[in-house]
């Protein structure tokens, strides 16, 4: 006897097949499979969690075989699969075709959640499973694609129960989750735009990236509001559409990181998209507090926004791990990485953004074979201009000795800056098509007039988003800084003032065949925001302003 089963791996996970041998033998359990110590360790859960739920455990030898056998497995989401093949074999409960089950038991009985419910549910579905059983917390998460096609149940004894009720009905009894969670306003972020002063360049620049999805650098001394305008991206940004949001959201259930409650518990689903506290900004941390959700109660429908911290590993940034799980790119997909302090990252870790950025997808070897896991999101980097961050400050007095004349006050030698920048690459730099130098705002600027609230700028990005989905409909494009060359050629229609004019700034800054395109993009997605099918010279001259600076630290002196 045999039930469906799924460990998750990679972006797909591994659908597992767990069969069930009983014989006559010194009593045990025997797991094969290239089962680990999660799994290997589940014989004992399981013994204990049949006694206190008031069933017999056979008293005989029990093979239990995880196919396919030559994939390693550990997961506790096998526990109940395991006691219910067992079961099934001993001739407990009725047959278990067509039905996968996920769950992990606790001593008691009790199913505990488990992670990849959503992407075990799309897995099979698309592998012709007709019913799944999940435990209760995760109910909401198996309701996003398999809503009447499941029950959650709380102990190994409502399983057994939900089976009896599939065989006498013919279907599992419906998973009760209370009252849906009331609709959300757009996401909540770390603040408003009108929060801050000044840095309206800055502003224009995430405008932009935010409406056709480009790569952005902003660099400037400390307290010139770099973060914090980063942070209220989120506030500008265009919900996801719902296959978008069930890609996104499945990735979260793979890494683990939609937490639960019981359904009619009055806990909200928590996940990606839960309110992020005041000390956001962490590996991990999401600033989509507040998004809509569901009917099924976890949908993420904002785009993520990931901020891991400079100390962060290439591999917890690309993703890998001894059982393969999505990194803070893959994390990011559809939405934002944002990396503040950026030459303080490790030069392996930046430098390896360059391939998922044009590919958008991370492979990651095993012996097994390839992992591939999607990773479509846009780049933003904060960084100082040199290591003490002084470079470009207005000085308060005379330099100190040794330090830099032209950098108000720098304490670094040219040779230290140009080491700190050199960090980031011209190879990762080239794939950035927005760059912004910011200084502090004068004092005289910080009580002036009103500025411009994230909702207004939020309805021109949705707007913008909403053409280029018209445009790419039928591709697998979804924003302008995705068009290839093909499409450029067909979508970027400029007006002969324009054409003349991007010709002669393209051959003054030296743009590489990368930045030539690159800004093509960026003025068609200016255009969109102005709602204009043609791009008109004033576009293209934006476009190439946000593209000459980022080379040379110096450039902030010049600002």
């Amino acid at each position: 006897m045999y039930v469906t089963a799924y460990a998750p791996y990679g972006a797909d996970g591994i659908i597992i097949r767990v069969e069930a041998d009983i014989r006559r033998g010194i009593p045990g359990i025997d797991i094969t499979g290239l089962a680990e110590g999660a799994v290997r360790e589940a014989r004992e859960r399981v013994r204990a969690a049949f006694r206190n739920s008031g069933f017999p455990f056979p008293p005989d030898r029990i093979l239990i075989n995880l196919a396919p056998a030559g994939v390693r497995k550990d997961e506790a989401s096998l526990d109940l699969p395991i006691a219910l093949s067992v079961m099934a074999a001993a001739g407990m409960v009725p047959a278990l075709d067509e039905l996968m089950v996920l769950g992990e038991l606790e001593l008691s009985g009790r199913l505990r959640p488990v992670r990849g419910v959503l992407a075990a549910t799309a897995a099979g579905i698309r592998a012709g499973i007709r019913d799944f059983i999940v435990p209760a917390e995760n109910a909401r998460e198996a309701a996003i694609l398999a809503r009447g096609r499941f029950a959650a149940a709380a102990s190994l004894a409502e399983a057994v129960h939900a089976l009896f009720v599939r065989a006498e009905t013919g279907s599992l009894p419906g998973a009760d989750l209370g009252d849906p969670p009331p609709p959300g306003g757009p996401a909540r972020s770390a603040g408003d735009f009108s929060q801050v002063r000044s840095q309206g360049r800055y502003k224009r620049a995430l405008e932009i990236a935010a409406a056709g999805g480009h790569n952005l650098l902003v660099f400037g001394p400390p307290g010139a509001g770099k973060t914090m305008l980063a942070r209220r991206m989120p506030s500008i940004m265009a919900p996801l559409e719902t296959w978008e949001a069930v890609e996104v959201t499945r990735l979260y259930s793979l890494a683990g990181q939609i937490r639960t409650g019981p359904p009619n518990s009055g806990l909200e689903e928590a996940g990606p998209d839960a309110p992020a506290p005041e000390s956001a900004g962490q590996s991990g941390d999401s600033l989509n507090g507040g998004a809509p959700l569901s009917a099924g109660g976890c949908l993420i429908t904002q785009p993520p926004f990931r901020s891991p911290h400079h100390s962060a590993s290439a591999q917890g940034i690309l993703g890998g791990g001894k059982t393969v799980r999505p990194g803070e790119i893959s994390l990011a997909h559809f939405g934002v990485l944002f990396m503040d302090e950026a030459p303080e990252f490790r030069v392996n870790v930046l430098q390896a953004l360059r391939e998922p950025l044009e590919d958008r997808v991370v492979t990651i070897s095993r012996a097994e074979g390839p992992v591939r896991l999607p990773a479509e999101f846009q780049l933003l980097l904060a960084a100082n201009p040199c290591p003490c961050g002084r470079l470009g400050m207005v000085p308060e007095g005379p330099s100190p000795e040794g330090g830099n004349p032209c950098g108000g006050g720098c304490l670094c030698t040219a040779e230290e800056i140009h080491r700190y920048w050199r960090k980031l690459g011209g190879a990762l730099l080239d794939r950035v098509e927005l760059r912004v130098a910011v200084k502090s705002p004068r004092i005289a600027e910080m009580g002036q007039g009103e500025e411009e609230p994230s909702a207004a700028v939020r309805c021109r990005v949705i707007r913008a988003a909403e053409i280029q989905r018209e445009r790419f409909k039928g591709t697998a494009i979804r924003r302008n800084a995705r068009m290839t060359t093909d499409m450029i050629s067909r979508h970027c229609h400029l007006s002969r003032e324009a054409e003349g004019a991007f010709h002669g700034a393209a051959e003054k800054l030296g743009l590489s065949g990368r930045a030539f395109y690159g800004a093509l993009r960026t003025a068609r997605t200016i255009a969109d925001l102005e709602d204009k099918e043609t791009i008109l010279p004033v576009h293209i001259l934006e476009a190439v302003q946000h593209r000459r600076l980022g080379e040379d630290p110096y450039e902030i002196l010049s600002v």
